[in-house]
């Protein structure tokens, strides 16, 4: 799906920078959708939302080139990994899927305000997914210490992400900044993060997902559509899905968990917590 949003996006004329772990795929990437001879343009950039230290790294590579940022789509993810650690010792699903964007998005907030206007506001978009609705927050064990489920750890993560969609927004909306936050749900999607499955499992996806399940490009269209839809100029604190405004998890709606979580988020990352101060 990250491909496929890029490759829109570069098709739309934007300059899209594809942040991943994987230098191959990236540089592969890169050159499939230059092949194509777009009116835009892509580039490749390491960075592992496993590590803090990656990035910022990443963050302060970006910051000293002085471009603009527009459009930040939070899209990596793993889903169903056995029970693993994070460099900086977080469970990998809430470390990677959530904390990872969360710093990412939080260095790069500067960045976005001033590239954002009245006319035109930046746009921060975050793939989560409809297992959200079965998640779960315990604030006094968010990392699944007590007993892990790599279910119940995916759900969390995506929870987590759309409670800090709903928390930016609200900071964004009182600092009067030209920002916008959505989160999205692509649907069930044919794609790796399903390699995961016990062997059963996957034997039993295959023939099924060819029929229901959508591709990635249809997987990306609506984080496409919240990234560049003249619609979704100036809207913000939505959870989309199919292209339209959804009722997110009611938890998901929860002021309190949802400050409480940015708090905690901001001690498990390093950052001091604030708030969005107009420049």
């Amino acid at each position: 799906m990250g491909y496929e949003t890029a490759r829109h996006l570069t098709s739309l004329g934007m300059y899209v920078v594809i942040a991943g772990n994987s230098k191959e795929e990236g540089v592969g990437a890169v050159k499939k959708i230059q092949e194509e001879n777009y009116e835009g343009k892509a580039e490749f950039q390491y960075v592992d939302l496993a590590s803090l230290k990656s990035i910022r790294q990443f963050v302060q590579k970006f910051k000293d080139r002085g471009l603009p940022l527009h459009v930040l789509v939070n899209n990596a993810g793993v889903m169903l990994v056995p029970e693993r650690k994070t460099e900086d010792g977080f469970e990998l699903h809430f470390g990677l899927n959530y904390l990872g964007h969360f710093l990412l998005t939080n260095l790069l907030l500067d960045t976005l305000k001033k590239s954002g206007t009245a006319d035109s506001c930046a746009r921060i978009v975050t793939v989560s997914s409809a297992t959200h609705y079965g998640g779960v927050i315990t604030m006094d064990d968010l990392q699944g210490r007590l007993c892990y489920c790599s279910h119940g750890a995916y759900s969390q993560s995506k929870l987590a992400l759309v409670l800090f969609t709903y928390c930016l927004q609200q900071r964004l909306t009182s600092g009067g900044f030209h920002v916008t936050a959505n989160a999205v749900d692509p649907g069930m999607v044919n794609t790796d993060l399903y390699q995961n499955l016990c062997s059963p499992a996957q034997l039993a996806k295959r023939p099924v997902a060819w029929l229901l399940f959508r591709t990635p490009a249809e997987g990306a269209s609506t984080s496409i559509y919240a990234a560049a839809s003249s619609e979704m100029e100036g809207v913000g604190g939505c959870y989309l899905y199919n292209g339209q405004r959804t009722q997110s998890s009611d938890t998901s709606y929860n002021e309190d968990l949802q400050v409480k979580l940015w708090k905690q988020s901001c001690a498990l990352v390093g950052l001091k917590d604030e708030g969005l101060r107009v420049d």
